[in-house]
């Protein structure tokens, strides 16, 4: 059976007025780089993010579902969902296959009234962040979000944080590399950013 391909890093930050998502863009299969360029960012709604860790076939089956019951959601209610529904929804899916897992770990982010981050694991556990890394480079951004990330700041200030995060794993974990996946998500909606114009 072909091994899934899995190997990542994400990040997450919760900023005073919106959420910072990042990933690299490597793709492992064991040893094997089977992609260098794959989207680990992905928009949800207008105002909701997610990024992905995990197997690639659970995480792109997982948002087909989760787009779908969003849409259900919001056509039987003639509402927006909230950050916070859309993550309550998500964790039950996961949590009705926990005996045959997704494999994946998940970071949502996202604004309503406030920006709000939260994590899921395979099973659909949820915590409530305001840093968070996931996969298998992050403990290296872990020691970036421990030392540079303060609370309360702009997503502007904080978007080279997260960027600093996934290059120190893209330099120290093997499956972790190539290039920066990054958005920021405000007010304003979600918006897929390019990292050259932060890396200064």
């Amino acid at each position: 059976m072909e091994e899934q391909k899995k190997g990542t890093t994400t990040v997450g930050l919760l900023c005073k007025d919106g959420v910072v998502l990042a990933s690299e863009s490597r793709a492992t299969m064991g040893n094997l780089i089977a992609n260098k360029n794959v989207q680990k960012v992905f928009p949800i709604k207008d105002h909701i993010g997610m990024t992905t860790a995990g197997g690639v076939a659970d995480a792109q089956k997982l948002m087909r579902i989760l787009k779908a019951q969003i849409s259900l959601y919001q056509i039987r209610r003639d509402s927006r969902i909230t950050v916070d529904a859309s993550v309550k929804l998500l964790s039950n899916i996961l949590n009705e296959n926990r005996i045959f897992p997704y494999y994946v770990h998940l970071l949502v982010g996202g604004f309503d009234e406030e920006p709000r981050l939260y994590s899921l694991d395979a099973v659909g556990s949820v915590i409530d962040e305001n840093k968070v890394a996931t996969g298998s480079g992050s403990p290296v951004a872990y020691g970036v979000l421990e030392d540079k990330f303060k609370e309360n700041k702009s997503v502007e200030k904080n978007i080279p944080i997260a960027l600093k995060a996934i290059d120190a794993a893209i330099e120290r974990d093997a499956m972790s590399g190539n290039n920066v996946n990054l958005a920021r998500i405000t007010k304003d909606g979600f918006e897929r950013l390019d990292p050259e114009d932060y890396k200064q």
